[in-house]
């Protein structure tokens, strides 16, 4: 028998494993948190899928997503993700992205983590929505649009609510999938 899956990823098998195996799934390593939030902020303005089939050569471009190496990236090295043409060649997402680096290493030395810093917004554990189609899944939430509020102030940049959200659901700060999906009670 089939397994009941959210609607969105009946694309195809890359994005069936993604659904399956991470979104949705708590993450407390920092390492990937990093990750996920340079990959949503490259997804701003484009679908997720693009970002999957790229998600490889988004790791090996920034070097496995370590942010100590990408916050002392140099011009040469931005330069460089410019004729890359693995990734998504946006100048200010690049730039964003060394950046955020820079900004993730502050929350680490005021929070301990960014892990502690980042789910201090949900008190620690995922927020479980209901959502029977895909209308009831909301792109912002009154804690994405805190949190997007205050990255913002911390300096962090391509981080609106939208974008936020969006993370919170990939590293299962809020689980959205559907209430018929089989990933949703595992």
């Amino acid at each position: 028998m089939e397994k009941i899956r959210c609607t969105w990823c009946d694309k195809d098998d890359l994005y069936r494993a993604y659904h399956d195996n991470e979104w949705g799934k708590p993450v407390y390593k920092d390492e990937t948190i990093f990750e996920f939030l340079v990959l949503e902020s490259f997804q701003a303005g484009l679908s997720w899928y693009t970002i999957l089939k790229k998600r490889e050569n988004f790791k090996l471009a920034f070097d496995d997503f370590n942010y100590r190496k990408i916050a002392e990236y140099s011009s040469e090295k931005t330069e460089e993700l410019m004729h890359n043409p693995g990734i998504i060649r946006n100048r200010l997402k690049i730039l964003a992205t060394v950046n955020n680096a820079k900004r993730f290493l502050e929350v680490q030395k005021e929070f301990g983590t960014f892990s502690e810093y980042i789910w201090s917004f949900v008190n620690g554990k995922p927020l479980i929505n209901h959502p029977q189609t895909l209308k009831d899944v909301p792109a912002t939430s009154e804690i994405s649009d805190a949190l997007a509020k205050d990255l913002k102030k911390r300096g962090f940049k391509f981080l609106g609510s939208t974008v936020v959200y969006a993370h919170m659901q990939a590293t299962g700060m809020v689980n959205d999938h559907l209430v018929d999906c089989w990933v949703r009670n595992q």
